[in-house]
C-alpha cells in the first residue's frame, strides 16, 4: 500500500505562487508516475499535470500550461507542483496520485491512478 501526503497549500493572492509537495511512503517511488488533480466545490476532479517515472515526460492541462510546472525528486520520494501566476479559478483542493501500471507515460485521467493523497487546499483571492 502506498501512502501519499500533500502539503504546501494555502491562501494566496491572485498572481502569487505556491509549491505543492507530495511525499510517498515507499522507497521505490522512482518507478511510479505522478499526477496532480484538483477539485473545486461542486465540480468534478480534473487533471492538472503529470510526470512519468523518470521526469522525462510531462503533461499539463491547457488551463495551467505556462503557469504550472511539475517535477520530482526521487531521492526524496517527493513530487512537486509549482504554481505561478495563480488565478481565482485555480482555487480547489489539489490531490496527488501515483500508479505503477504504466510509469513511462504521464496519465491524465483519474482511473489511471491507484493511489491518492488526502489533498491540500489552495485558495486564490482576487
Amino acid at each position: 500500500q502506498v501512502q501519499l501526503v500533500e502539503s504546501g497549500g494555502g491562501l494566496v493572492q491572485a498572481g502569487g505562487s505556491l509549491r505543492l509537495s507530495c511525499v510517498a511512503s515507499i522507497g521505490t517511488f522512482a518507478t511510479y508516475s505522478i499526477g496532480w488533480f484538483r477539485q473545486a466545490p461542486g465540480k468534478e476532479r480534473e487533471f492538472v499535470a503529470a510526470i512519468n517515472y523518470n521526469g522525462g515526460v510531462t503533461k499539463f492541462a491547457d488551463s495551467v500550461k505556462g503557469r504550472f510546472t511539475i517535477s520530482r525528486d526521487s531521492a526524496k520520494n517527493t513530487g512537486y507542483l509549482r504554481m505561478n501566476a495563480l488565478k481565482p479559478e485555480d482555487t480547489a483542493v489539489y490531490y496527488c496520485a501515483t500508479d505503477l501500471r504504466q510509469p513511462w507515460r504521464p496519465a491524465t485521467t483519474t482511473d489511471e491512478y491507484t493511489y491518492w493523497g488526502q489533498g491540500t487546499r489552495v485558495t486564490v483571492s482576487s
